[in-house]
């Protein structure tokens, strides 16, 4: 009986491809036999139809996994209708047959279907062991994503990714087409807005010509049957204005990017295919038409109908489209491969610190570090190191191909192998660092100036609190950018700092929903966290993003998950990136409120002017105060307030809080005195040794109106022993446990060190300076 299911089990997939041909065949025959414009206006329309159900239904239903999987119908129905116009003929004859559309429709999804089917079936019986145990896992994720992730960007943000990718090769592009990257960029950007608003558009246009016409015959007082042949003669603009909007309604007009933008022919010649001039995808042969050979989208984004040409498949035109442009420029200009990799390198090293620019202010930036590898004696060298405060970015740049067109299942080695020199070869390279980096209290960095190493500064790997790596790639390739931490092979380096993946994709998304170096530098903390656990997984950066915006310190929740369950081998959270989706959906979008965490104005008020101050240490005291969960929150900017309050009269207070075990000290003084760091120092040491936790100290200077004139760390290092020169400090710590001891008496006269007639809440900080909340101290 088990060798019988064992047999079965092995001979499914062969069964399940024979099915995928069969269905494929079928798909080809009946795309071939339509009009293809009449053929996309229906697919479009029909989509349109089902974005306006949607929207008419609760936000339970437009969110529902059910919606979002015909979307995806609709995607894969659209990259077969552009593999089949690519790879056939136009026949004499067409003729469009609603009822074969709607078989189409049905055999679209079982092909998705049975494509998903055998990703399972073939990956749980592989015969690979490229990434040890986790082949079978890994080889499943790429399987499945190649059949079905397309698109993964924001359509709204296409502009901006090709001018900064397109932009080293500016004089190039302008030689080939004519045009620059600029130009070029804007052009993608209006074909992506004629898919995302052509048909509302489209239907808004003819609204407003009826309505003209309508008026048009009130005036002449006849009806509007009588004038139509007038005012058609009168209005030719607007009536050739509507003819093309019923060919963006019906007849797949917002594909036609001849019409939609000004890119030279020239160009998109370069990116189009002929009917019929594709003839690998429905070659004979294993996996003959199926989603497991590349589809021609994937090379070629385009196809030419008639005169014009057609983005039939919008979301593969985004994914294929760049690289395609790039390899249709080398095929004109051979002579520029070696020049071209030396700017493509310039390109990505220097992506991750001129993109989040406003993330990383007064950061010292060096590039191309060379150093000796203390394993080997040789010079090796690392992208992109920045310094910035007490955080260190290692960054490691990979410009190649995201395995975008050597299909897992036909070459699962090759495509394994893009993945490791994706993933892998980024992670070595920041490993060495790491390791050099540990081997000295202090270690020398190199240029390399004409085959000789010049020094250009000194490191010292104490003096960062935060190290982390990361491996940047120009396009996203989700989900192995994320599932990749589970591979044996990668580790948290010295034991301790994740390894993040991620593209230059996510970093504009990132630089709008992370504005400032303290939002930034606390996400990638929380992000590295989540990196080094094992077998928690999000899908891309997106999730990782809006699961922070959402939850904040998410990365304790999925440990809280993981420790909670011993049974527990694996935790995936979904559709955590639905927050960052919303904001850059509707027409004007850039007018929608920015996703982000909910602070109090007296806590936004301190992190501008830790930002503003940026003396050493702020941005570590800047993680403390957003470690903080919305409660933390409210009770810090409501002690913040009130002892702000009463600083004219006693010109300086002082409270602590703790979260999780670490103490945050917090001086607020007026700036009508000077400063008394002895003092501050003194209270902070003693407040710190009554509550035995390591301690931070965050200094406030107040000035007109409540304004914070700076606010900078300082740090506390309370004595391992009492000394004459230290003893008054002890004398204070015991001074605050008597005061406390006598708060918490039931009729104590004295009163904490808080403003006049503060009434201690249960939930509130205790006035101790412990930083522990009064009913877990002497509110007991």
């Amino acid at each position: 009986m088990q060798s019988s299911f064992a047999g079965k089990r092995k001979d499914a997939p062969s069964s399940m491809l024979n099915e995928m041909e069969r269905i494929a065949s079928r798909m080809r025959t009946i795309i071939v036999s339509m009009p293809p414009e009449d053929l996309l206006g229906y697919i479009y329309y029909q989509s349109v139809r089902l974005a306006g159900v949607k929207n008419e239904g609760s936000a339970e239903d437009e969110d529902s996994d059910g919606s979002i999987g015909e979307i995806d119908d609709f995607q894969f129905l659209l990259e077969y209708v552009h593999a089949v116009l690519a790879s056939d003929d136009a026949p004499d004859a067409v003729n469009f047959d609603e009822e074969k559309v709607s078989e189409l429709f049905e055999l679209s999804r079982k092909l998705r279907q049975e494509a998903m089917f055998y990703a399972m079936a073939s990956s749980a019986n592989t015969t690979h062991h490229e990434f040890g145990p986790d082949t079978a896992d890994l080889e499943f994720h790429a399987k499945s994503s190649w059949v079905v992730l397309r698109g993964n960007r924001y359509q709204v943000l296409e502009s901006e990714f090709y001018r900064f990718v397109l932009a080293p090769h500016d004089d190039i592009l302008r030689e080939v087409y004519g045009v620059g990257a600029a130009e070029i960029a804007a052009g993608i950007q209006d074909i992506t807005n004629a898919n995302r608003t052509g048909q509302a558009d489209a239907v808004a246009k003819i609204g407003e010509q009826f309505e003209a016409a309508k008026k048009y015959a009130l005036e002449k007082g006849k009806a509007l049957e009588e004038v139509m042949g007038d005012w058609a003669a009168e209005n030719s603009d607007e009536i050739e204005a509507a003819r093309s909007a019923v060919e963006d309604l019906l007849h797949g007009g917002i594909a036609n990017v001849s019409r939609h933008t000004d890119l030279p022919n020239k160009l998109l010649e370069d990116l189009a295919y002929e009917r019929g001039e594709d003839k690998e995808f429905f070659a004979d042969g294993e996996f003959s038409g199926t989603p497991y050979r590349t589809l021609p989208a994937r090379k070629k984004p385009l196809v030419k109908l008639g005169t014009d040409y057609f983005a039939v498949d919008l979301c593969l035109f985004r994914d294929a489209g760049y690289r395609a442009l790039l390899f249709n420029m080398l095929e004109r200009r051979p002579d520029y491969k070696e020049p071209f990799k030396e700017r493509q390198k310039i390109m990505s090293e220097g992506a991750f610190p001129e993109i989040l620019s406003s993330q990383l202010p007064g950061a010292t930036v060096f590039r191309e570090v060379y150093y000796k590898d203390p394993v080997t004696r040789q010079w090796v060298e690392n992208d992109t190191l920045i310094l910035l405060d007490d955080v260190l970015y290692l960054v490691e740049a990979k410009a190649g191909a995201a395995a975008t067109i050597a299909s897992p299942a036909l070459d699962f080695k090759r495509h394994a192998q893009s993945i490791k020199d994706l993933v892998l070869k980024a992670y070595k390279q920041c490993e060495r660092f790491s390791n050099y980096l540990n081997s000295a209290d202090q270690v020398p960095l190199y240029n390399r100036v004409n085959d000789d190493y010049q020094e250009i500064g000194r490191i010292r790997r104490s003096d960062y609190r935060v190290m982390i790596p990361i491996g940047l790639t120009v396009e996203s390739f989700c989900p192995f950018s994320t599932y990749c931490k589970d591979l044996p092979a990668i580790n948290p380096l010295l034991q301790k700092h994740g390894f993040i993946s991620m593209s230059i994709d996510d970093l504009f998304v990132i630089k709008r929903i992370l504005p400032t170096a303290g939002a930034f530098a606390h996400y990638m903390e929380v992000r590295q966290a989540v990196a080094a656990m094992k077998h928690a997984h999000l899908f891309d950066e997106l999730d990782h993003l809006g699961a922070y915006i959402s939850r904040n310190r998410f990365d304790m929740d999925i440990a809280q998950q993981l420790a909670e369950s011993s049974n527990a081998k694996l935790v995936i959270w979904d559709r955590m990136g639905d927050v960052i989706d919303r904001y850059f959906e509707g027409e004007n979008w850039e007018a929608n409120p920015i996703p982000k965490q909910e602070f109090p104005e007296e806590l936004l008020k301190l992190l501008k002017a830790l930002d503003e101050t940026r003396s050493p240490g702020w941005l570590f005291v800047d993680s403390l105060v957003r470690n903080y969960g919305e409660h933390g929150r409210r009770d810090i900017a409501k002690w913040l307030s009130e002892a702000g309050k009463t600083l004219d009269e006693k010109t300086e207070r002082y409270f602590a809080l703790d979260n999780d075990g670490e103490l945050l000290f917090i001086w607020m003084q007026s700036s009508k005195i000077a400063t008394n760091w002895q003092k501050i120092n003194d209270q902070a040491t003693a407040s710190a040794l009554y509550a035995k936790l390591p301690a931070a100290g965050l200094f406030i200077e107040v000035g007109n109106r409540g304004s914070y004139v700076k606010a900078e760390y300082f740090g506390i290092n309370p004595p391992d022993k009492k000394t004459a020169d230290n003893e008054h400090i002890y004398a204070e710590a015991e001074r605050i446990a008597q005061r406390m001891k006598e708060a918490n008496a039931p009729h104590s006269p004295d009163k904490p060190n808080l403003p006049a007639g503060r009434k201690i809440g249960r939930n509130d900080p205790c006035p101790c300076g412990s930083g522990n909340k009064y009913k877990k101290c002497h509110g007991r």
